[in-house]
């Protein structure tokens, strides 16, 4: 199904698809939704620690090369 001419029905449509893809590592993003501006835009929303790190994870097995790391802030 092609969504060329109805932005809103794209937006709900990849809003789907990225909480199954989500979803099969193992991380929901709860606030995940659309906003009802113009153009519509995705709302990633807030997440905890735990599923932030998680989805670090997920990106970086996807692309190694590209790891990004992660550093705790040293205490000043």
């Amino acid at each position: 199904m092609s969504h060329d001419h109805d932005p809103d029905a794209e937006t709900r449509a990849s809003i789907e698809e990225l909480r199954t893809a989500l979803a099969a590592n193992g991380i929901t993003l709860p606030s995940l939704g659309r906003d009802f501006g113009s153009p519509p835009l995705v709302i990633l929303g807030n997440c905890n620690v735990a599923t932030a790190r998680a989805l670090t994870s997920v990106l970086n097995a996807a692309h190694p090369d590209r790891r990004c790391s992660t550093s705790t802030p040293s205490s000043a």
